[in-house]
């Protein structure tokens, strides 16, 4: 299942909180031309440095994977007064 909304929360140096919202699929929508242009630049890339394209179906994989296992993730970071929660949905 891919994941639908991501969820940051934090709170800021002075006490406040901060809640963020972000739903998945219209940021991939919106971010979807940059991937038209990153997928031929790394094609590119592997050629240029000699490397096999037989890994570039495995990487795809391995990304598939991940999205895949996102759901219910939950990460948390504290430095100092500033903590963060990025819980993915």
């Amino acid at each position: 299942m891919i994941p639908q909304l991501v969820t940051v929360r934090g709170h800021r140096s002075d006490g406040r909180r901060l809640r963020l919202y972000v739903p998945v699929l219209p940021l991939l929508l919106v971010l979807s031309p940059l991937l038209l242009l990153a997928v031929p630049a790394g094609l590119i890339a592997c050629l240029a440095t000699r490397m096999s394209l037989a890994v570039v179906p495995a990487a795809l994989r391995g990304a598939g994977r991940l999205l895949w296992a996102l759901p219910g993730t939950r990460f948390e970071m504290e430095q100092g007064r500033t903590a963060l929660l990025i819980s993915v949905r």
